[in-house]
């Protein structure tokens, strides 16, 4: 399977875009691991980035309770 983010050539992976980022958290606003989303290693360590900073800035939840 090939990633997500080769597949659509994407340049960067932006912060602000809460849709697409919320495709790769589970139910419990967690970061799904690679083998779930099956997006290469480095995209997944650049969506792990721009998730974290979404949570910061309060764009994402840490937690859904």
């Amino acid at each position: 399977m090939e990633c997500y983010f080769c597949r659509h050539n994407f340049e960067e992976i932006n912060f602000r875009d809460v849709s697409l980022l919320k495709k790769f958290t589970s139910s419990l606003a967690k970061i799904k691991p690679r083998k779930k989303t099956g997006v290469c290693a480095f995209h997944q360590r650049r969506l792990a980035e721009a998730i974290k900073r979404a949570r910061f800035l309060a764009l994402l939840p840490y937690t859904t309770r």
